[in-house]
């Protein structure tokens, strides 16, 4: 398989589907906000971290492309002349979702309460989380802007907002786990 194809070469891509869109489409901003994510999630990965977490960050890249796929479909292709759907992977579930759920639920337990917002950084594991959050809700904002155009499936929707909570919470942990220091955001007197 060759890696350039050169149909792209004129600023179009094409959509799972074979629909051609400019690349500055709200679609293709949609998915590649998302792959731009799992990069920084895979960064966060290579760090010097639980092996258990790693793999739990592999699970959560490979939603990631699962998530992409789906965004990556328009959906008037999304099922086959035939009625079976085009795009024959496992999707972004209610189960996804509770995975992310019972993770922060798990990391919130052994944290101490959160009284303030608190500074991204403290360490450069943290600060990878940090901006892995904001790339994740850049992606979210993408995501919501493109359901207002074409509608795509609200587990997409509801797996970015938790995502970037886990990331927050993980963020949290990994100070903890590495001993470094959380800074409280408290705003100076004028």
């Amino acid at each position: 398989m060759k890696i350039y194809t050169k149909t792209g070469d004129k600023g179009t891509t094409a959509l799972f589907g074979g629909t051609r869109v400019p690349k500055h489409h709200l679609r293709i901003e949609s998915y590649g906000t998302v792959d731009e994510l799992n990069s920084y999630i895979g960064l966060i990965r290579d760090q010097n971290i639980d092996d258990a977490l790693k793999k739990k960050l592999t699970k959560i890249q490979s939603n990631l492309f699962t998530l992409g796929a789906m965004l990556a479909t328009p959906p008037e292709k999304e099922t086959l002349k035939s009625g079976k759907e085009r795009l024959n992977i496992p999707k972004i579930n209610e189960d996804s979702i509770q995975f992310l759920e019972d993770e922060i639920d798990l990391m919130n337990k052994d944290l101490p309460q959160m009284t303030h917002f608190v500074l991204p950084g403290g360490h450069q594991t943290v600060s990878f989380c940090h901006i892995a959050r904001c790339v994740c809700r850049r992606s979210e904002r993408l995501a919501v802007a493109l359901n207002e155009e074409e509608t795509i499936s609200d587990t997409v929707l509801k797996y970015l907002n938790r995502l970037s909570d886990y990331l927050f919470v993980l963020a949290r942990k990994l100070t903890q786990d590495l001993q470094a220091e959380e800074i409280k955001w408290i705003p100076e007197k004028l």
